[in-house]
Formats: C-alpha cells, structure tokens, sequence
C-alpha cells in the first residue's frame, strides 16, 4: 500500500484578487486614505468619512482582524482610542495614492 504524503496546500488566489476583496469594501480605501496621513480617532475618522458609526467600527474592527490597523486605547476620562495603519496596512497607501491621482481624471 502507498503511503499518502502531505502536500503544503497552496492559495491559488489572485493577488489582484486578494487586494480587491479588502479595498474593494465601501468605506475602506477612504479608511486607509485617512491613516495614512497618521494616527487618527475615531470621531476624526467618522467626521471625515461621513460613516455612521455602526459601520465604522464594524469596518475598523475587520481591518485590525486582518492585521492592517492598529487600535489604541487609553486609560483617560473620556476614553481616547487611536487608531494607525500597521506596517501592512501601509503597504496599501500608494495603491490608494494612485487611485487619488488616477481619479483626477474622472472628477
């Protein structure tokens, strides 16, 4: 009888794909446009996005899952939370660079 190996399983995802699946959520691009001028709270982001918060935590909490933003909380009255893109996360900033210089074009 032939002994069965294991083989590594290889993602066979596209990387564009896989690019696209995050940015590709509402909100998100705007999101990462935001953190990458620095750390930001949350009622800035809200502000500037124009999101309930409802979605923007929802939208936040998924970007920390996937390891792109970093959350920050501080132990003051009132609460203080910041939120940073990760070294990840700003992996993302010249796509979205290109996307705002690509987007001149259609404004």
């Amino acid at each position: 009888m032939l002994e069965k190996i294991d083989t590594p399983q290889i993602d066979e995802r596209c990387p564009v794909e896989a690019v696209a699946e995050i940015i590709g959520q509402k909100w998100i691009s705007l999101i990462i446009r935001d953190l990458a001028n620095g750390p930001r709270r949350f009622g800035e982001l809200q502000s500037s996005i124009h999101i309930s918060p409802r979605v923007l935590s929802s939208r936040l909490q998924e970007l920390e899952q996937r390891g792109l933003v970093h959350r920050e909380a501080f132990a003051v009255i009132p609460p203080k939370t910041e939120y940073t893109l990760t070294e990840t996360g700003m992996l993302l900033v010249p796509l979205i660079d290109e996307m705002r210089r690509i987007g001149q074009n259609f404004i």
